[in-house]
């Protein structure tokens, strides 16, 4: 589970509930309306529904498991494990490779090396990863773009609640007595739209594109170990050119560990 998502969820529900109960002469209650709730909520999902076809919507439940539920690779262990592969080859030949296949989980490293042990030419080898890469970030960005309309949409509905409201109160006029608790009704839809966009939606967005920025760094290191292997570059200098990749304090951690 991704503990950050995690605390700063529980953290900016906690400040905004306990910000709620020591301001002078609040309710709780008054900040609960469900009207309100089913414009902003509904209104946002119905829309972003519209952008997008049926199938790509119904993948939201799984887009935004990924915002709480993503294993996300470890860059020094993901070079260390090309290396070593590296170091089987040059000892062995490309051929020994098949035989540490059922040793390595990342399946884009078996697809890899696979294709180089049943001698499939470099440019073909390259072409078929980049092709995969590129379909990775495409149903990534199809995801993201689900989370993005939703947070936009959000605050949109929430203003559309608070002029309905508006409307209803000015309709009723008569009984000046009811234009405060109106008005309180009416501006309680515009803070659930900022809540939802602001603590929920684009937040899960920002995530979503930062843990496809991190995949596809992964992807792209192992298309390059991968095309070295392939050349028969010595294992170090494979170890150096996807080092590049990384920052330098990793690296130097990376090697103390190795060393």
């Amino acid at each position: 589970m991704d503990i950050a998502t995690v605390v700063g969820l529980l953290a900016g529900i906690a400040l905004i509930v306990i910000s709620i109960m020591i301001a002078p002469g609040s309710s709780f209650s008054a900040f609960i309306d469900y009207p309100s709730l089913m414009v902003v909520v509904g209104g946002a999902i119905a829309a972003t529904m519209i952008c997008f076809p049926l199938k790509s919507f119904l993948s939201l439940a799984f887009v935004v498991k990924n915002v709480f539920f993503n294993r996300q690779e470890s860059i020094p262990q993901l070079i260390e494990q090309i290396v070593e592969l590296a170091e089987v080859a040059r000892r062995e030949g490309l051929l020994a490779l098949e035989g540490k296949l059922e040793e390595v989980e990342n399946p884009f490293i078996v697809l890899g090396i696979q294709m180089a042990v049943d001698g499939t030419s470099a440019e073909v080898i390259e072409a078929i990863m980049q092709t995969e890469i590129e379909a990775v970030a495409t149903r990534h960005s199809d995801g993201k773009a689900i989370v993005d309309q939703l947070g936009r949409f959000a605050p949109a509905f929430g203003m559309i609640g608070t002029l309905m409201g508006l409307i209803i109160m000015l309709g009723n006029m008569e009984d000046p007595s009811s234009i405060g608790a109106g008005m309180a009704v009416a501006l309680v839809t515009t803070l659930y739209g900022a809540i939802f966009s602001n603590l929920f939606f684009l937040p899960f967005a920002e995530k979503l594109g930062f843990i496809n920025k991190q995949e596809i760094l992964a992807m792209e290191i192992i298309l390059r170990g991968i095309m070295a292997i392939q050349a028969g570059d010595n294992p170090r200098v494979i170890e150096q050119k996807l080092n590049t990749f990384i920052p330098p304090k990793l690296r130097a951690g990376a090697q103390e560990e190795a060393a």
